[in-house]
């Protein structure tokens, strides 16, 4: 099975929700802004939200990035 593109893995995001306004709604965006997402890609910086709320990996988001190396570069502020 071929891994998805980008966009499979931003609309199976947006199927973890009612519409695509509500997904937009819960990161913060307008529901514009998601589309735009799905023609040109999820920035980076929204990948960890996506994954934390349809645990769709920023992997399969943003391929772009190196995603292993920001997960062990996490530090732990005290």
């Amino acid at each position: 099975m071929e891994k998805p593109t980008p966009s499979d893995a931003l609309a199976s995001a947006i199927s973890k929700f009612p519409t695509l306004k509500a997904f937009a709604d819960a990161l913060g965006v307008r529901y514009q802004v998601v589309q735009q997402w799905l023609v040109n890609g999820v920035p980076a910086e929204y990948c960890p939200e996506i994954e934390k709320l349809t645990e769709v990996r920023c992997e399969l988001l943003n391929a772009k990035v190196d995603w292993a190396y920001v997960r062990g570069s996490a530090t732990v502020m005290s």
